[in-house]
Protein backbone atom coordinates (compact mmCIF):
# COMPACT_ATOMS: atom_id res chain seq x y z
CA UNK A 1 0.00 0.00 0.00
CA UNK A 2 1.59 3.27 -1.13
CA UNK A 3 1.40 6.21 1.61
CA UNK A 4 -0.15 9.27 0.42
CA UNK A 5 1.73 12.00 -0.73
CA UNK A 6 2.91 14.81 1.44
CA UNK A 7 0.94 17.82 0.87
CA UNK A 8 3.62 21.00 0.07
CA UNK A 9 3.29 22.68 3.11
CA UNK A 10 4.65 20.15 5.34
CA UNK A 11 8.19 19.75 2.73
CA UNK A 12 9.91 22.91 3.63
CA UNK A 13 9.08 26.33 4.71
CA UNK A 14 7.46 28.33 2.41
CA UNK A 15 9.38 30.82 2.15
CA UNK A 16 12.85 30.40 0.74
CA UNK A 17 16.16 32.25 2.65
CA UNK A 18 18.95 33.06 0.97
CA UNK A 19 22.38 30.86 1.49
CA UNK A 20 24.57 33.66 2.83
CA UNK A 21 28.31 31.64 2.08
CA UNK A 22 30.93 33.25 0.80
CA UNK A 23 30.79 32.86 -2.97
CA UNK A 24 27.39 32.44 -3.49
CA UNK A 25 25.33 34.46 -5.57
CA UNK A 26 23.14 36.46 -3.15
CA UNK A 27 20.37 37.04 -5.51
CA UNK A 28 17.09 35.71 -4.07
CA UNK A 29 15.46 32.77 -4.15
CA UNK A 30 15.23 30.96 -7.62
CA UNK A 31 11.10 30.74 -7.16
CA UNK A 32 10.87 34.06 -6.44
CA UNK A 33 11.60 35.55 -10.04
CA UNK A 34 10.71 32.80 -11.86
CA UNK A 35 7.93 33.43 -14.52
CA UNK A 36 5.93 29.83 -15.04
CA UNK A 37 7.48 27.64 -18.20
CA UNK A 38 6.22 24.79 -19.83
CA UNK A 39 9.32 22.84 -19.03
CA UNK A 40 11.75 21.86 -16.28
CA UNK A 41 14.90 20.17 -15.05
CA UNK A 42 15.38 17.07 -12.11
CA UNK A 43 19.26 16.53 -11.97
CA UNK A 44 20.39 13.38 -10.07
CA UNK A 45 23.35 14.96 -7.85
CA UNK A 46 25.91 12.19 -7.77
CA UNK A 47 27.62 11.60 -10.88
CA UNK A 48 25.71 14.25 -12.95
CA UNK A 49 26.64 17.68 -10.88
CA UNK A 50 29.34 16.32 -8.32
CA UNK A 51 31.37 13.18 -8.01
CA UNK A 52 32.20 12.79 -4.38
CA UNK A 53 34.08 15.95 -3.05
CA UNK A 54 34.33 16.92 -6.58
CA UNK A 55 32.02 19.36 -9.23
CA UNK A 56 31.62 17.81 -12.47
CA UNK A 57 33.21 20.76 -14.56
CA UNK A 58 30.54 21.42 -16.90
CA UNK A 59 27.37 21.64 -13.98
CA UNK A 60 28.62 25.37 -12.82
CA UNK A 61 27.62 26.66 -15.88
CA UNK A 62 24.31 24.46 -16.38
CA UNK A 63 22.38 25.45 -13.27
CA UNK A 64 24.04 29.00 -14.29
CA UNK A 65 22.04 28.85 -18.22
CA UNK A 66 19.11 28.00 -15.94
CA UNK A 67 19.07 30.73 -13.77
CA UNK A 68 18.78 32.78 -16.19
CA UNK A 69 22.33 33.02 -18.00
CA UNK A 70 21.32 32.08 -21.57
CA UNK A 71 20.64 34.09 -24.29
CA UNK A 72 17.32 34.55 -23.52
CA UNK A 73 17.64 35.64 -20.14
CA UNK A 74 15.00 33.00 -18.90
CA UNK A 75 15.00 31.22 -15.76
CA UNK A 76 13.72 27.30 -16.07
CA UNK A 77 12.70 25.65 -12.79
CA UNK A 78 14.53 22.56 -12.02
CA UNK A 79 15.49 20.53 -8.52
CA UNK A 80 17.95 18.40 -7.57
CA UNK A 81 15.99 14.69 -7.40
CA UNK A 82 18.85 12.39 -6.38
CA UNK A 83 19.10 8.67 -4.10
CA UNK A 84 21.43 10.35 -1.51
CA UNK A 85 20.19 11.56 1.75
CA UNK A 86 21.25 11.42 5.16
CA UNK A 87 21.36 15.38 5.63
CA UNK A 88 18.62 17.58 5.74
CA UNK A 89 17.51 18.74 2.71
CA UNK A 90 18.77 22.25 4.19
CA UNK A 91 21.69 20.89 4.61
CA UNK A 92 22.59 19.42 1.19
CA UNK A 93 21.43 22.53 -0.53
CA UNK A 94 24.48 24.58 1.31
CA UNK A 95 26.58 21.86 -0.11
CA UNK A 96 25.93 21.91 -3.52
CA UNK A 97 25.46 25.74 -3.44
CA UNK A 98 29.35 26.43 -2.32
CA UNK A 99 30.54 23.69 -4.48
CA UNK A 100 28.46 25.02 -7.82
CA UNK A 101 28.98 28.92 -6.55
CA UNK A 102 25.34 28.61 -7.27
CA UNK A 103 22.65 29.28 -4.68
CA UNK A 104 20.59 26.34 -4.36
CA UNK A 105 16.94 26.50 -2.60
CA UNK A 106 15.87 23.83 0.23
CA UNK A 107 12.97 23.61 -1.50
CA UNK A 108 14.97 23.10 -4.85
CA UNK A 109 16.14 19.47 -3.30
CA UNK A 110 14.14 16.29 -2.98
CA UNK A 111 16.15 13.33 -1.22
CA UNK A 112 15.60 9.89 -1.09
CA UNK A 113 13.86 10.28 2.13
CA UNK A 114 12.37 13.20 1.47
CA UNK A 115 8.74 11.77 0.49
CA UNK A 116 8.88 9.68 3.42
CA UNK A 117 7.46 12.34 5.62
CA UNK A 118 4.35 11.02 4.25
CA UNK A 119 4.81 8.32 6.74
CA UNK A 120 4.92 10.48 9.76
CA UNK A 121 1.21 10.60 10.33
CA UNK A 122 1.03 7.27 10.80
CA UNK A 123 4.51 6.70 13.24
CA UNK A 124 4.43 9.56 14.59
CA UNK A 125 4.43 8.68 18.33
CA UNK A 126 5.34 5.59 17.84
CA UNK A 127 9.32 3.98 18.22
CA UNK A 128 10.58 3.88 15.16
CA UNK A 129 14.12 2.92 13.97
CA UNK A 130 16.17 4.68 12.06
CA UNK A 131 19.06 3.08 10.07
CA UNK A 132 21.97 4.30 8.15
CA UNK A 133 23.59 8.27 7.97
CA UNK A 134 26.83 9.17 9.78
CA UNK A 135 26.91 8.99 13.56
CA UNK A 136 23.50 10.64 14.13
CA UNK A 137 22.57 12.42 11.37
CA UNK A 138 19.37 10.66 10.07
CA UNK A 139 18.19 11.03 14.04
CA UNK A 140 18.20 14.71 13.33
CA UNK A 141 16.38 14.19 9.66
CA UNK A 142 13.76 12.34 11.45
CA UNK A 143 13.17 14.53 13.84
CA UNK A 144 13.02 17.25 11.76
CA UNK A 145 10.57 15.34 9.80
CA UNK A 146 7.79 15.06 13.00
CA UNK A 147 9.04 11.73 14.07
CA UNK A 148 8.77 12.11 17.19
CA UNK A 149 10.13 8.64 19.06
CA UNK A 150 13.44 7.94 16.53
CA UNK A 151 15.92 5.43 17.83
CA UNK A 152 18.99 4.37 15.80
CA UNK A 153 21.38 0.86 15.53
CA UNK A 154 24.08 2.65 17.55
CA UNK A 155 21.65 3.20 20.85
CA UNK A 156 20.10 -0.10 20.99
CA UNK A 157 24.03 -1.66 20.74
CA UNK A 158 24.85 1.22 23.43
CA UNK A 159 22.37 -0.68 25.55
CA UNK A 160 23.80 -4.17 24.83
CA UNK A 161 27.30 -4.26 23.74
CA UNK A 162 26.97 -7.90 22.97
CA UNK A 163 24.11 -7.23 20.01
CA UNK A 164 27.38 -6.87 17.81
CA UNK A 165 30.39 -7.78 19.61
CA UNK A 166 33.10 -6.93 17.33
CA UNK A 167 33.43 -3.07 18.28
CA UNK A 168 31.49 -0.39 19.80
CA UNK A 169 29.62 2.63 19.19
CA UNK A 170 31.08 6.26 19.86
CA UNK A 171 29.71 8.75 21.90
CA UNK A 172 29.45 11.14 19.19
CA UNK A 173 26.80 8.18 17.34
CA UNK A 174 24.66 8.25 19.57
CA UNK A 175 21.14 9.83 20.30
CA UNK A 176 20.96 12.44 23.66
CA UNK A 177 18.81 10.27 24.99
CA UNK A 178 20.62 6.18 25.06
CA UNK A 179 22.31 6.30 28.73
CA UNK A 180 18.76 6.04 29.66
CA UNK A 181 16.88 3.53 27.19
CA UNK A 182 15.79 0.12 27.99
CA UNK A 183 15.41 -1.99 24.86
CA UNK A 184 13.42 -4.51 27.20
CA UNK A 185 10.64 -2.37 27.44
CA UNK A 186 10.41 -0.22 24.01
CA UNK A 187 8.29 -1.71 21.51
CA UNK A 188 9.79 -1.07 17.80
CA UNK A 189 6.96 0.06 15.17
CA UNK A 190 8.24 0.38 12.13
CA UNK A 191 12.46 0.20 10.99
CA UNK A 192 13.48 3.49 8.06
CA UNK A 193 15.92 3.16 6.27
CA UNK A 194 17.26 6.70 5.70
CA UNK A 195 20.26 6.56 4.07
CA UNK A 196 23.81 3.92 4.02
CA UNK A 197 24.37 1.62 6.33
CA UNK A 198 28.11 2.32 7.66
CA UNK A 199 28.41 -1.07 8.87
CA UNK A 200 26.46 -3.83 6.82
CA UNK A 201 26.96 -6.63 9.26
CA UNK A 202 25.55 -4.69 12.40
CA UNK A 203 22.81 -3.28 11.28
CA UNK A 204 21.75 -6.07 9.27
CA UNK A 205 22.06 -7.88 12.48
CA UNK A 206 19.74 -5.13 14.51
CA UNK A 207 17.28 -5.10 11.94
CA UNK A 208 16.89 -9.11 12.05
CA UNK A 209 16.50 -8.94 15.69
CA UNK A 210 13.94 -6.05 15.21
CA UNK A 211 11.81 -7.83 12.75
CA UNK A 212 12.18 -11.37 13.96
CA UNK A 213 10.91 -9.85 18.08
CA UNK A 214 8.20 -10.65 19.53
CA UNK A 215 6.34 -7.22 19.13
CA UNK A 216 9.46 -5.12 18.49
CA UNK A 217 11.07 -6.08 21.66
CA UNK A 218 14.64 -6.57 20.63
CA UNK A 219 16.31 -9.62 22.93
CA UNK A 220 13.00 -11.50 22.30
CA UNK A 221 12.22 -13.52 19.22
CA UNK A 222 8.73 -14.77 18.17
CA UNK A 223 7.64 -18.50 17.41
CA UNK A 224 6.70 -18.03 13.82
CA UNK A 225 9.52 -15.64 12.42
CA UNK A 226 7.36 -16.64 8.61
CA UNK A 227 5.04 -14.27 9.64
CA UNK A 228 6.32 -10.57 9.22
CA UNK A 229 4.64 -8.11 11.75
CA UNK A 230 6.93 -5.07 11.59
CA UNK A 231 7.11 -2.94 8.39
CA UNK A 232 10.26 -1.76 7.04
CA UNK A 233 10.73 1.23 4.30
CA UNK A 234 13.69 1.88 2.13
CA UNK A 235 14.63 5.28 1.08
CA UNK A 236 16.06 4.28 -2.37
CA UNK A 237 17.17 0.62 -3.71
CA UNK A 238 20.15 1.38 -5.97
CA UNK A 239 22.51 -1.02 -6.23
CA UNK A 240 25.53 0.94 -7.20
CA UNK A 241 26.57 4.43 -7.30
CA UNK A 242 29.47 6.67 -8.25
CA UNK A 243 32.06 8.41 -6.42
CA UNK A 244 35.46 9.80 -7.22
CA UNK A 245 36.57 6.10 -7.74
CA UNK A 246 37.09 4.72 -10.90
CA UNK A 247 34.53 2.21 -10.43
CA UNK A 248 30.88 1.92 -8.92
CA UNK A 249 30.81 1.32 -4.88
CA UNK A 250 27.64 -1.00 -3.72
CA UNK A 251 24.60 1.03 -2.87
CA UNK A 252 21.56 0.96 0.09
CA UNK A 253 20.05 -1.64 -2.98
CA UNK A 254 22.93 -4.25 -2.36
CA UNK A 255 22.59 -3.65 1.28
CA UNK A 256 18.62 -4.82 1.13
CA UNK A 257 19.64 -7.37 -1.47
CA UNK A 258 21.92 -8.79 1.65
CA UNK A 259 19.12 -8.49 4.30
CA UNK A 260 16.50 -10.08 2.08
CA UNK A 261 19.08 -12.74 1.68
CA UNK A 262 19.59 -13.59 5.32
CA UNK A 263 16.31 -13.03 6.28
CA UNK A 264 14.88 -15.39 3.71
CA UNK A 265 18.03 -18.12 4.49
CA UNK A 266 16.91 -17.71 8.36
CA UNK A 267 13.04 -18.01 7.91
CA UNK A 268 12.14 -19.43 4.42
CA UNK A 269 10.33 -16.65 3.55
CA UNK A 270 10.49 -13.36 1.26
CA UNK A 271 10.90 -9.96 2.99
CA UNK A 272 8.31 -7.84 2.76
CA UNK A 273 9.20 -4.13 2.33
CA UNK A 274 8.99 -0.69 0.82
CA UNK A 275 10.99 1.53 -1.25
CA UNK A 276 11.08 5.16 -2.03
CA UNK A 277 13.54 6.70 -4.18
CA UNK A 278 13.91 6.33 -8.07
CA UNK A 279 12.50 4.60 -9.88
CA UNK A 280 9.82 4.73 -8.05
CA UNK A 281 6.84 6.52 -8.88
CA UNK A 282 5.98 7.95 -5.13
CA UNK A 283 9.07 9.99 -5.48
CA UNK A 284 8.54 11.57 -9.05
CA UNK A 285 4.65 12.34 -8.14
CA UNK A 286 6.52 14.62 -4.83
CA UNK A 287 9.12 16.08 -6.94
CA UNK A 288 6.64 17.16 -9.74
CA UNK A 289 4.31 18.72 -6.84
CA UNK A 290 7.85 20.43 -5.71
CA UNK A 291 8.52 21.75 -9.20
CA UNK A 292 4.96 23.18 -9.44
CA UNK A 293 5.44 25.20 -6.06
CA UNK A 294 8.99 26.74 -7.26
CA UNK A 295 7.25 27.11 -11.02
CA UNK A 296 5.03 29.63 -9.14
CA UNK A 297 1.91 27.29 -9.16
CA UNK A 298 1.94 25.75 -12.59
CA UNK A 299 2.96 22.14 -13.32
CA UNK A 300 5.51 21.92 -16.25
CA UNK A 301 4.42 20.41 -19.09
CA UNK A 302 7.05 18.82 -19.96
CA UNK A 303 9.93 17.60 -17.05
CA UNK A 304 13.49 16.29 -17.94
CA UNK A 305 15.10 13.98 -15.63
CA UNK A 306 19.16 13.93 -16.12
CA UNK A 307 21.11 11.26 -14.77
CA UNK A 308 24.08 8.92 -14.77
CA UNK A 309 22.24 5.11 -13.40
CA UNK A 310 20.32 3.67 -15.99
CA UNK A 311 18.15 1.42 -13.97
CA UNK A 312 17.70 4.23 -11.50
CA UNK A 313 17.26 7.22 -13.20
CA UNK A 314 16.50 6.42 -16.69
CA UNK A 315 13.99 3.57 -15.50
CA UNK A 316 11.69 5.97 -13.14
CA UNK A 317 11.95 8.92 -15.56
CA UNK A 318 10.71 6.57 -18.53
CA UNK A 319 8.38 4.77 -16.37
CA UNK A 320 6.54 7.80 -15.05
CA UNK A 321 6.38 9.43 -18.39
CA UNK A 322 9.58 12.33 -18.39
CA UNK A 323 11.60 12.89 -20.98
CA UNK A 324 15.03 11.13 -19.47
CA UNK A 325 19.05 12.26 -20.73
CA UNK A 326 21.73 9.56 -19.68
CA UNK A 327 25.50 11.45 -19.24
CA UNK A 328 28.56 9.92 -19.02
CA UNK A 329 29.81 11.52 -15.81
CA UNK A 330 28.99 8.96 -13.16
CA UNK A 331 27.85 5.15 -13.61
CA UNK A 332 26.87 4.68 -17.15
CA UNK A 333 30.11 4.73 -19.15
CA UNK A 334 29.28 2.50 -22.62
CA UNK A 335 29.12 3.89 -26.03
CA UNK A 336 25.55 4.43 -27.63
CA UNK A 337 22.46 4.12 -25.27
CA UNK A 338 21.72 1.90 -21.93
CA UNK A 339 20.34 -1.15 -23.87
CA UNK A 340 18.43 -2.29 -20.70
CA UNK A 341 16.94 1.26 -20.00
CA UNK A 342 17.47 3.32 -23.01
CA UNK A 343 16.71 7.19 -22.22
CA UNK A 344 15.55 10.01 -24.80
CA UNK A 345 18.99 11.20 -25.14
CA UNK A 346 22.83 10.38 -24.42
CA UNK A 347 24.50 13.22 -23.35
CA UNK A 348 28.41 13.48 -22.61
CA UNK A 349 27.75 15.58 -19.92
CA UNK A 350 24.80 17.93 -17.80
CA UNK A 351 26.13 20.99 -19.97
CA UNK A 352 25.28 19.16 -23.23
CA UNK A 353 22.31 18.28 -21.76
CA UNK A 354 20.87 21.34 -20.66
CA UNK A 355 21.98 23.16 -24.06
CA UNK A 356 20.15 20.19 -26.02
CA UNK A 357 16.75 20.77 -23.94
CA UNK A 358 17.18 24.74 -24.29
CA UNK A 359 17.79 23.87 -28.16
CA UNK A 360 14.19 21.36 -28.25
CA UNK A 361 12.28 24.09 -26.63
CA UNK A 362 13.24 27.41 -27.12
CA UNK A 363 14.75 26.92 -30.79
CA UNK A 364 17.87 28.66 -29.85
CA UNK A 365 21.89 27.41 -29.99
CA UNK A 366 23.24 28.08 -26.77
CA UNK A 367 26.35 27.75 -27.83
Amino acid sequence: MSPRLLTLSRFTTTTATTITTKGIHSYRAFSSKLTPSNYAFAFDIDGVLIKGKRTIPEARSAIRMLNGDNALGRKVPFVLLTNGGGVTEQAKAEQISNMLDVQISPEQVVLSHSPMQALVDQYKDKNVLVVGGKDRECFEVAKGYGFNNVIIPDDIHHWQSSVWPFRHPSRDSLSPDADSLDFSKIPIGAVMMFHDSRDWGRDIQIMLDVICSENGVVGTQKGDCTVQEIPIYFSNNDIIWSTEFPVPRLGQGSFKMALESVYKTLTGTNLQSTSYGKPYPTTYAFAEQVLGRINNGKKPSRIYAVGDNPAADIQGANNYGWSSILVRTGVFQEPGNSSHFPATSVCQHVEEAVKWVIQQEEGKNES
